[in-house]
């Protein structure tokens, strides 16, 4: 990625050529539109799962995760939209809310990367994508308040059809509460975040606060701390940070605790994940 923030791109190949599985210290979007296309992405595990792309499917692959595209019919037309944008970009829209990151948080703590888009929901999220490449492709007036409009304006959309979806039922008093919640969770790692804590901190039942992580993301809020902890320790210790002095800043007791947590989530030790990622880069500035 060029840019220090974004880029959105639209692509149309008739003779794709596949390749090798990569993965990117940014966030990825993609909108499929046309081909005959399999999704490869890598499990927590490290094998990779693969997915038989349909036109309206949307991916979002964090950083650090490795896919590919692999072209079946090379006859047919390879058609669609990338969005790419940094770390540093989404902790600064996180600060006006966290409404932006809700299928980012999504597809780091729980490997949830790919949805279908109903046709409606689908050329809403098109619209957007069009808006935007069309903004960063010339200069106008006002062109980089704009850009930033578009850019909000297709997160936010992307975010709310699919939330919209997926809770149907969900009234907006719940989802204020679960966001404020996935909030108080995000500045506060180091803390203890017991339930009992996060409940009385919002002025609500406990038994209310697990039911709402469970019906909404399918895991507990134990289990949803856990992965976000994981997720910064594992950012800070691929960075070069110490892997001491990072499972203690993010709220682990004891190392051994983090390590068969760690272990657990990634399938290796964190020394050996710090070496792995070290040795990429390495390899991949040689080139």
């Amino acid at each position: 990625m060029l840019s220090s923030d974004f880029e959105v791109f639209y692509y149309s190949d008739k003779d794709f050529k596949t390749l090798s599985p990569h993965a990117h210290d940014y966030y990825e979007c993609y909108l499929f539109l046309e081909g005959d296309v399999v999704m490869e992405i890598q499990k927590s595990s490290g094998d990779m799962l693969e997915y038989k792309m349909t036109p309206g499917d949307l991916m979002i692959v964090p950083p650090g995760i490795s896919h590919h595209a692999i072209m079946q019919e090379s006859d047919d037309y390879y058609r669609r939209f990338v969005f790419w944008i940094s770390r540093d970009c989404c902790n600064r829209l996180m600060e006006e809310s966290v409404d932006y990151m809700y299928l980012m948080q999504r597809a780091e703590a729980f490997k949830k990367y790919i949805y279908h888009l109903a046709p409606a929901q689908f050329h809403q999220v098109e619209s957007k994508f069009l808006r935007l490449l069309e903004e960063t492709s010339g200069e106008r007036y006002a062109s980089d308040a704009f850009r930033h409009i578009c850019l909000c304006d297709l997160i936010l959309t992307i975010n709310r059809v699919i939330y919209d979806e997926e809770h149907q039922h969900g009234g907006n008093d719940e989802l204020t509460l679960f966001q404020n919640i996935l909030s108080y969770v995000e500045g506060n790692l180091e803390a203890t975040l017991s339930l009992d804590d996060v409940a009385a901190q919002f002025y609500v039942s406990k038994y209310y606060v697990a039911h709402l992580f469970k019906d909404t993301l399918g895991i507990s809020l134990h289990q949803y701390i856990i992965k976000k902890r994981l997720s910064e320790c594992r950012d800070a210790i691929i960075s070069g940070g110490s892997i001491t002095g990072t499972y203690e800043r993010f709220g682990f007791r004891d190392y051994s605790s983090f390590f068969k947590a760690f272990k657990k989530e990634y399938g290796m030790s964190p020394k050996e994940y710090q070496n792995i990622y070290r040795n990429d880069i390495h390899t991949n500035d040689s080139k």
